[in-house]
């Protein structure tokens, strides 16, 4: 019951579905996810840490770059269902269709990036 409900409070927020969003669609460093969002640093960090912790996502280091992306496997043993209920809540939504769109712009910025 304890993870479940960590799950649904790391998609009660409305900068952490987007986040989904965008990495429903590819890995990401913090970086990329800072450009499409228009957030800071701290924010995305502490906001991708939040999904991380609840077992949607994983990471991989690459030198100092974070690298985050669904965590399909975990999904599977927690919640199998969320992240296609937010992939199907978000298809059409405005925002997200931008978060998606900005997210095929998006650039690695410097040597150090995240």
């Amino acid at each position: 019951m304890r993870d479940l409900i960590k799950a649904f409070k790391s998609l009660s927020d409305e900068t952490r579905l987007r986040m989904v969003n965008i990495l429903m669609e590819r890995e990401c460093c913090v970086c990329e996810v800072m450009q499409v969002l228009n957030i800071s640093q701290t924010r995305a960090s502490r906001n991708l840490s939040m999904l991380y912790d609840a077992g949607f996502l994983k990471m991989r280091k690459e030198g100092l770059w974070s690298h985050y992306s669904i965590d399909y496997d975990a999904t599977k043993t927690c919640c199998p269902d969320l992240v296609e209920v937010v992939r199907k809540g978000l298809k059409d939504n405005d925002e997200s269709v931008l978060d998606r769109e900005r997210l095929e712009e998006t650039q690695r910025v410097g040597t150090g990036c995240c």
